[in-house]
Parts: structure tokens; sequence; C-alpha cells
């Protein structure tokens, strides 16, 4: 018996990481949408965090998928030079912080209402 719960463990190593990652894009999505629906000057960087941090929350999958979407993310926006790099660098910089547990309300602007 213990010789048969050995072997199926891992396995369900591998789903929960899955569910974790699936979770953690959600939490993505919607900092997207909060992002969107708020449309608050000088909010794009505690929306990066809150995303991130909440994906991260989730465990190692949602950790993973939040790393993912925000390198995706600046990459595909061109982040790495140019005008943007400024931009990118402290997106990146609001990703990481969220990401590895810091509080997304470093980066919260004054008056942002309260529902996010």
């Amino acid at each position: 018996m213990l010789t048969l719960v050995l072997m199926v463990s891992p396995v369900f190593s591998q789903f929960s990481f899955m569910k974790q990652a699936w979770q953690g894009g959600g939490d993505m999505w919607k900092a997207y949408q909060d992002m969107r629906d708020a449309n608050y000057k000088g909010a794009d960087k505690y929306f990066h965090a809150k995303g991130n941090y909440d994906a991260a929350q989730r465990g190692p999958g949602g950790k993973w998928a939040a790393g993912v979407i925000s390198d995706t993310r600046e990459f595909l926006q061109g982040g790495s030079s140019g005008r943007g790099a400024a931009d990118s660098r402290a997106d990146q910089e609001a990703n990481k912080w969220g990401r590895e547990g810091g509080d997304p309300n470093k980066y919260r602007p004054k008056g942002l209402p309260d529902k996010y």
C-alpha cells in the first residue's frame, strides 16, 4: 500500500502545480480586468504587483504562471529597449515585488477606489 501511495504522489503534485498555475493565470487576468475597469492614472504598477501577489499566493504553480505571464507581456511590449525600457523595468520591479510576497499597496496610488 505504501508503494502505491509513493507512486501516485508525484501525479497529485503535478496536478496541484497545474491547478495553481491555472488559478494564478486567472488572478493575473482579474488584475488586468480591474486595471482596465479602474482606468486610474498611476495605478499600473499597483495592478502589476497585485496580480503577481495573488497568483503567487496559490503556490509554486501560481508563482510560475505569474512570472511567465509578466515576462511575456513585457517582452511583447518591447520593454527591453527603446522608449518603454524604463517603464518596463519599473513594471518588472512591481511584478517581482508582488510575486515575492511584497504588499501590493506599496504601489497603490492615493485615491484609487477601495474596491481594488
